[in-house]
Parts: structure tokens; sequence; C-alpha cells
């Protein structure tokens, strides 16, 4: 049976409707006045009691959750991350490796390849965010210096079909070559991150074919007035930014800030979120590396942050609260750029006839009341 959603406030990609249904199936089917679905029994009908109907959430860069690591490489551990974190309003997203050795990498990726194959009964999974190893041990943040590689095709070649989207450090020997050749023979999307790169070789990297940021501000050369960094030129070129919006990574203090310079259609909301996501404090372990949870802030035993305990709907919240923008207008961060990031907002980002009937309903404090993915509901609060 069909599905109809009313009672809501619609954000679509350019304007809010109130007064309209949702109809769907596993693809949205049509937008209509309510009236139009008074009497129908050919409906199974869900009251959106006057909350927000977005798009769901896509989360382009997440680690782990409820306990479980990607890099553990464990097709039952990558199902229960999809499937917790549509409490978060994520409906589907990209499982992140990180720098380990060759071996766990393939492991965690031929599990990645598997989970998406099968599918499962949570978040979609789109594939995977390949961060590291080809890094600068420079800004290796919470990855793993020893197995810090230079860049070669043989693994990307294997995994071609599962990897959308990698971290690399342009600077570092034999990525410039790395870079033409994925530009040459894949539809991956990369990104610039982990890296001790200058401004001038940022944008160099950019016009040879980086197109995105990987946490912006974090693991990278800073913007300084003689020395712009990565920061610098990640804020002047045209790339993709990720953010990691909880306060901790960025100071709140700069979220006007950098939607006012990249524009509401570059910045790209992301948890970075680790094993302890949703979890309580205590320890845990990132990439085979041992993690301590306090305070809302994951963290090596040196005091390095590794990652975060953010929820994708957190960050949107922070972001609302501390730029003062419109929830509506806020939500694209969450679910049209990233999609867009990786070439499908042709099927997901946002809510129009014949995409996928990915939705998240949920209130003006961006609490989570109803997560559905291709029409099934995924998470329903009680």
């Amino acid at each position: 049976m069909k599905k109809c959603l009313y009672n809501g406030k619609l954000i679509l990609e350019d304007r809010v409707l109130e007064g309209k249904a949702l109809i769907f199936s596993e693809t949205i089917e049509a937008i209509v006045d309510e009236i139009e679905i008074q009497g129908r029994t050919d409906l199974e009908k869900i009251d959106a009691r006057g909350s927000y109907v977005s798009s769901g959430f896509i989360d382009i860069h997440i680690h782990g959750y409820a306990g479980h690591d990607v890099m553990e490489g464990q097709v039952e551990k990558l199902k229960i991350i999809s499937e917790s974190i549509p409490a978060n309003g994520v409906t589907s997203f990209l499982a992140t490796t990180m720098t380990m050795d060759i071996k766990d990498i393939k492991q965690a990726l031929q599990v990645v390849r598997q989970v998406r194959s099968e599918g499962s009964l949570g978040a979609e999974v789109l594939g995977a965010h390949m961060e590291g190893p080809f890094i600068n041990p420079a800004y290796k943040g919470a990855q793993n210096k020893k197995y810090i590689i230079s860049p070669n095709m043989d693994l990307v070649k294997e995994f071609q079909d599962v990897i959308r989207l990698i971290t690399i450090a342009p600077e570092i020997e034999g990525a410039k070559e790395f870079i033409q050749e994925v530009k040459e023979r894949t539809d991956i999307v990369l990104s610039m991150g982990h890296t001790n790169a200058t401004f001038e070789e940022a944008v160099e990297a950019v016009q040879q074919g980086i197109s995105h940021t990987t946490h912006l501000f974090n693991a990278m050369t800073g913007l300084h007035h003689r020395k712009p960094g990565v920061v610098g030129a990640a804020l002047s070129t045209d790339v993709t930014c990720e953010l990691i919006a909880d306060t901790i990574h960025v100071h709140k203090g700069l979220y006007p800030f950098l939607l006012k310079v990249k524009g509401l259609d570059k910045m790209i909301l992301v948890t970075d979120c680790m094993a302890a996501g949703g979890m309580e404090e205590g320890k845990y372990e990132l990439g085979g590396q041992p993690v301590f949870v306090k305070d809302g802030q994951a963290k090596l035993e040196d005091g390095t942050l590794a990652g975060s305990v953010l929820k994708l709907n957190e960050g949107l919240k922070n972001i609302h609260t501390y730029t003062g923008m419109d929830l509506e207008a806020l939500v694209r961060l969450a679910s049209y750029n990233p999609a867009t990031v990786l070439g499908i907002q042709d099927k997901k980002g946002s809510l129009a006839v014949g995409k996928d009937a990915d939705i998240t309903i949920f209130d003006e404090n961006v609490t989570i009341y109803m997560t559905i993915g291709k029409g099934k509901v995924l998470y329903e609060k009680h």
C-alpha cells in the first residue's frame, strides 16, 4: 500500500509547502492538496503533526556508531551502524574507512560492497569514503602514522565500484599522478584533507581535479594572512567543504562566516562520528586505536581529537542556533548538498516527484520523530 504524509511543513528545494500531502511508495509519487486525500482508503496515512518534513539526511563522513566501527570489517557490525543512525534522521551514508593495514582496508571495503549489495534494514550504504592512507603524517590527526603510504591505483581499481570519495593530501609524492588517473578512469570524488599543502599547492590540486574538502579547518594548514594554507584555498575556490558542527572541532562563531563565504550550496554537514556515537562515555576504538570519550569529546591518549560523537541532526541544530538562519534553508547542508557532491541529486537530496522516498520528520529543535528510507519506516520516536 502506498503511504501518504500530511499535516506537515514540506521543505522543498526552493520553498516550504503547507496544506499539502506527500504520496509515496519507494519513490515520491505526488504532492497534492490535503483535501484530495480525504476519504481515500488506498493510502496508509501518516500525520506529521505540524512538524517539518524534509528529504532524509545523508552523512558522507561517518566511521562508526552504536559501539561499532566500519574498520571492524564485519557485515553485522556495519548493519548495526546502518540500523542505528536513522534515529538521527539519516537515510543514507558513506561508510568511512581509515588509515590501517591495507588488508584491513580491503576487508572493510569488501564488507561495504556486500552490505550495499544485500541492503540493510536501516540507512542505505551508498559506498565508502576512503579517508587515508594517502595522507600527510604531519596532519595525520587520529590516523595511524604506521600505515600511511604513497598513493597507488591498485586499491582503487579493485574497489572502484565501492569507493565514492577519497581523502588525499595533494602535496605528497605521487599525488598529482594519482589525482590525474582517478579523474581519467573513475567518477570517484577527490577531497583534500589530512594535508600540509601550501595555499598554492592546494589551489593547483583543485585545478587538477580535487573538488571537495574533508572536515574544513581540521587536519590541514590553517588560514594565515601571509600563508592562506589549505583553508584559504578551500574558502577561495569552488570546492565543497565538510563541516563537523559539534562546536568542538570548529568554533561556533565561524559558522555564519563560513556560510557567507562559501554560500549555502557549498557547505556539507558531516559527523565524522566514531563507535562511541549514541553510547555512554568511556573507552572505544577508532581505526584500531584506543579513544577516550568524555564530556562529548573523543580523544586519543595524547589529546588529539579522534572523530566525534556528533549526531547529524544535532549538527543541523547547532548551525541553526549559531547562525540564526531558517531551518528550511539549512536542511540542504545535510541533504541536497551531500547528494550533489556524490552526483546522486537526481535520486536523493530533496522532496521531488520521482526521487527516492527518503524522508525525515522533525521539529524546530531538530528532534527526529520519524525517518523513512525508500518508503519504509526506519525509525519512529515513541
